[in-house]
């Protein structure tokens, strides 16, 4: 099974993405895990996403297809995954083209993302409240034309993000069965 997870900074996705993974036996992969990887190599590329996402910015569509469909041609994801962080713009989502079962959008207010990132003890670059809200913000314009057009495509569930940890994931269990 081919599974995104799709919702703003601090929905649940990386809780869910694990307890989805161990459950279902497929990989999960976060595109945020992997940027942040090559964000830490001394190369030209890990420099400009270091830059890119501790600004809060979207690292552009070429960028993120190219090294999310290299992570997918690894064995371990041959058959399934449960992927996080991506597509998050409409030409990544019409570009990939990846057999994908089900996206599940975690809803979640922006009130309460904030909220539970503000209780985060990582220490994390790129985790400061202007690149935060940034992020929601870009989340919201760049985001609504993906939903709408998984929605189209017929996969798309919305769940209660809100909820808690246990209620998420027997939602989400619940409807990809």
């Amino acid at each position: 099974m081919k599974i995104i997870l799709i919702g703003i900074q601090g929905a649940g996705k990386s809780t869910q993405g694990n307890l989805l993974s161990e459950k279902l036996n497929i990989p999960y992969l976060s595109t945020g895990h992997i940027f942040r990887d090559l964000a830490k190599e001394k190369t030209s590329e890990g420099r400009y996403i270091k830059e890119t996402v501790n600004s809060g910015y979207l690292i552009p569509d070429d960028n993120v297809l190219k090294i999310v469909s290299d992570y997918l041609h690894r064995s371990a994801y041959e058959n399934g995954y449960i992927l996080d962080g991506f597509p998050r713009t409409i030409t990544q989502a019409k570009a990939f083209e990846n057999g994908i079962d089900k996206v599940i959008y975690l809803k979640v207010s922006d009130k309460e993302a904030l909220w539970r990132l503000s209780g985060r003890t990582d220490d994390r670059e790129d985790n400061t409240l202007a690149a935060i809200r940034m992020r929601i913000n870009l989340f919201h314009e760049f985001s609504q034309p993906v939903l709408n057009y998984y929605k189209e495509k017929g996969i798309l569930i919305e769940i209660d993000g809100e909820k808690s940890v246990e209620e998420i994931n027997d939602g989400i269990i619940s409807k990809i069965k």
